[in-house]
């Protein structure tokens, strides 16, 4: 069983890769016939599929952008339908935080859901990592949610996310369904101490 101390996500660190573009939606991030699988085992085939299709200079077709763990998006990103398949196939790429100017809502619940930040900084910010990743794609970046910080060569960015988000990945909260294996015993205690339900949890 997974322990509450590893559910905890404070610090992430690793490459970048620069995803260009306002108002990328989750249509384009993982196409419709996406939707057709019946789990989310192979949602990483469908990833920027006809964008990488369309543009072979596409960032997830570039090398040196290989084995990254920070997103680095515009504004508005994660847009559209509600999709669950988008956020998964980025997960399963092996990116383990977006840092983006602005996130669609949903999108962002979806990533939190997962133990994957979205967080945000300046347009101004923005454009510089952007500028600066593809300049330099081996560039290493920190993201400290307990210090609200992106860090790179000596430099300390700002970010911003709902602290009530902040606090569950911190502590290990985003995960319902872990928490409550893990509380399991407590659970019990305060179950065999209710009539209504004397017995059911045994």
């Amino acid at each position: 069983m997974t322990s509450i101390d590893e559910l905890k996500v404070v610090r992430i660190s690793g490459t970048a890769i620069p995803i260009p573009g306002d108002n990328i939606d989750t249509d384009r991030i993982t196409p419709a016939d996406a939707m057709t699988e019946p789990t989310f085992d192979r949602a990483v085939e469908y990833l920027f599929r006809d964008a990488r299709k369309a543009d072979t200079n596409h960032p997830l077709n570039d090398d040196r952008y290989q084995g990254a763990s920070i997103m680095l998006v515009e504004k508005n990103f994660g847009s559209g339908s509600s999709r669950e398949t988008a956020p998964q196939a980025i997960m399963r790429y092996g990116i383990k935080a977006l840092v983006g100017e602005s996130f669609a809502v949903i999108f962002a619940g979806n990533c939190t859901a997962l133990g994957m930040p979205a967080a945000t900084v300046s347009t101004e910010d923005i454009a510089h990592l952007m500028e600066y990743t593809r300049n330099n794609p081996k560039a290493v970046f920190e993201l400290n949610l307990e210090a609200k910080t992106l860090s790179y060569n000596g430099i300390y960015l700002p970010v911003e996310l709902p602290e009530s988000t902040r606090i569950a990945l911190m502590t290990g909260g985003w995960n319902a369904m872990e928490m409550l294996k893990a509380n399991k015993r407590k659970i019990n205690e305060v179950a065999g101490r209710l009539p209504y339900i004397d017995g059911y949890a045994k």
